[in-house]
């Protein structure tokens, strides 16, 4: 097995001996959990455009990497904040995105797929307002039916600048949701993830902004398939799914503690996703398939070691989580380049890659080893560790 010279605290190197990485056994999917994949976009880096100002796309390995999701049995949750949804990608650039998915979609009989609509098109200035924000929502929605997509409804940064109550959100969500063609995921980002989000749903005190996000959704339940809840903190999303009305799914946005809230408890479980499963997508398949087929120690012997690597990667400042991702990507050779729209690729510091590529190695995710070692030994060097 390779061996390579890695980064640790205080400032020094030292030698790293990689193991045999783990051999995933095929899936049959389907599932008994539902399993949606975020999935991220590859950037192009031979585009010569200003990376900090314009999105530069590599269309054909983006939409490659879905069809490897969808090979797995995973679904693939479009355009959302993996994908760097109104943190380089606008919403031009989103809804081709969508449109290039669903079409790939069709290869895959039963694929799972929904995208993201939301209003990051609207200007977010003092002066919005609440129909702005309705207006916004609309024409997204509107134009990815058209396309024949269904929509994970996404949290609003515009409609936290408009509101003036929570009875402001209860009005554009239930205007919207009066007008959907098909029921809609509506997916809670937490400001962990996105700080322009706090204070979602009119309250700061999440228990207080559950509260409105329930009435919404038992006021329009044939309207909504799911509530996807990206708060990491598994005991609100255990509340809240307890509290949803029959036939509304929760779907876990817990990349802290997804392998217990899929499993569930005598009272439920949480369908899934996870931003996470992008990178671990095999593992996440093979310990679906071993859950279906009632290999419950399976699931948990696959997905534990999973864990402090997703706790990594979605570790604070939690918004940067999308570089550990395409990291992931780059070292398991799905794509060539470990560059990211908006250059995001500098976001983590060189100790934390090296972190991420031992606790990778650790759970068996690396399935090639020479090509990971000689992906890791390039940019370790970039960031000046002496091979």
């Amino acid at each position: 097995m390779p061996t390579l010279n890695l980064p640790t605290a205080g400032g020094r190197i030292t030698a790293y001996l990689m193991q045999p990485p783990r051999n995933f056994p095929k899936a049959e999917p389907p599932f008994n959990r539902i399993a949606y994949a975020a999935a991220h976009v590859v950037a192009d880096p031979l585009a010569d455009r200003e990376p900090w100002l314009d999105a530069a796309v590599d269309w054909d390995t983006t939409i490659e990497f879905r069809r490897h999701l969808w090979s797995l049995g995973l679904g693939v949750a479009e355009a959302m904040d993996t994908a760097q949804r109104g943190m380089g990608m606008n919403w031009a650039n989103s809804l081709e995105l969508v449109r290039r998915s669903l079409d790939a979609a069709k290869d895959f009989p039963g694929a799972l797929i929904g995208s993201g609509a939301g209003t990051d098109h609207l200007e977010v200035t003092p002066d919005v307002t609440v129909d702005d924000v309705i207006r916004a929502y609309e024409e997204q929605c509107e134009a990815i039916e058209k396309l024949g997509g269904r929509i994970i409804l996404m949290a609003s940064r515009a409609l936290v600048k408009a509101a003036r109550s929570p009875d402001d959100y209860v009005l554009v969500y239930e205007h919207i949701l009066s007008q959907v063609k098909q029921p809609v995921i509506i997916h809670w980002l937490g400001e962990m993830f996105d700080p322009a989000l706090e204070g979602y749903w009119g309250y700061r005190d999440h228990a207080d902004a559950m509260d409105v996000a329930i009435d919404v959704i038992a006021s329009n339940p044939s309207k909504v398939d799911g509530v996807k809840i990206s708060l990491l903190d598994k005991n609100k999303e255990v509340t809240m799914r307890r509290r949803l009305p029959q036939g509304v799914r929760m779907f876990t946005g817990d990349d802290f503690n997804y392998a217990e809230l899929i499993a569930g408890d005598e009272q439920g479980y949480s369908d899934a996703l996870l931003g996470i499963f992008d990178a671990i997508a095999p593992a996440a398949s093979a310990a679906l398939d071993a859950f279906t087929h009632g290999n419950v120690a399976s699931f948990h012997d696959i997905l534990a070691p999973t864990v402090p690597l997703s706790r990594h990667i979605f570790k604070a400042p939690t918004r940067f989580y999308k570089t550990g991702v395409v990291f992931m990507a780059y070292l398991n050779g799905l794509q060539n380049h470990f560059t990211m729209i908006g250059g995001q690729e500098s976001t983590r510091s060189t100790l934390h890659l090296a972190e991420l590529f031992r606790l990778a190695d650790a759970a068996g995710l690396l399935a090639d080893p020479e090509l990971a070692a000689s992906r890791m030994r390039t940019v370790m060097a970039t960031r000046g560790v002496a091979a």
